[in-house]
């Protein structure tokens, strides 16, 4: 009898294992196709875990361009929210696309920034934004675009693991998260996403 009920208390034991290590994998990443990425990171030179918030992708006409992610230290799902948060955050943008070309790279930074900002807050950013521009060379599928607020230091731009550069001054990060969800998002699809509002339906 003793045996018997070692077996099933076994049998369970794995069961349970067995149903921890499948709900770690769908809850440990997110995961779009071939894209999938943390649930949760620590960006280099601060000390606060973020979470992955929503992700999507940006389409143009019937295009997949890239997958979009927005990474915060706590859920949050509206714009106001995101923007509330002081601390470090993260978007990852994953090229799915063949090629974006660095002019064209340009005319959406430049599109994004004029559509979210006033004329007076977009020439505080001109020169900023110029110099952000400069980072991106023409982008390939298979490309890792991180864009990092560090609270002591700015907007890190790494590309394949590669810093490009960076922007100092929190306007400039409040300036680049409202490209997907300020008033005139890149993609209100991506931007629901982002917010993890698709999750709630």
């Amino acid at each position: 009898m003793e045996e018997k009920t070692m077996v099933q208390h076994i049998r369970t034991s794995f069961f349970i294992m067995f149903c921890t290590v499948i709900f770690s994998v769908s809850v440990n990443a997110g995961q779009i196709d071939d894209v999938s990425l943390p649930d949760a990171v620590t960006l280099e030179g601060t000390s606060v875990p973020l979470q992955l918030n929503g992700m999507g992708y940006r389409t143009k006409f019937i295009f997949n361009i890239y997958v979009g992610a927005l990474y915060t230290e706590s859920k949050v799902n509206s714009r106001d929210a995101v923007q509330a948060l002081t601390g470090p955050k993260r978007i990852v943008m994953h090229m799915v696309y063949d090629e974006v070309s660095h002019k064209k790279m340009a005319s959406a930074w430049n599109d994004g920034f004029e559509d979210n900002n006033t004329d007076e807050q977009l020439e505080k950013l001109q020169s900023r934004l110029k110099v952000f521009i400069s980072y991106f060379p023409d982008l390939k599928e298979g490309n890792v675009i991180l864009l990092d607020y560090i609270p002591a230091a700015g907007t890190r731009v790494t590309i394949d693991g590669e810093e490009r550069g960076v922007i100092e001054g929190a306007d400039f990060y409040t300036a680049l998260v409202d490209v997907w969800l300020g008033e005139e998002p890149a993609d209100e699809d991506l931007k629901d996403a982002m917010l993890g509002l698709d999750d709630d339906e």
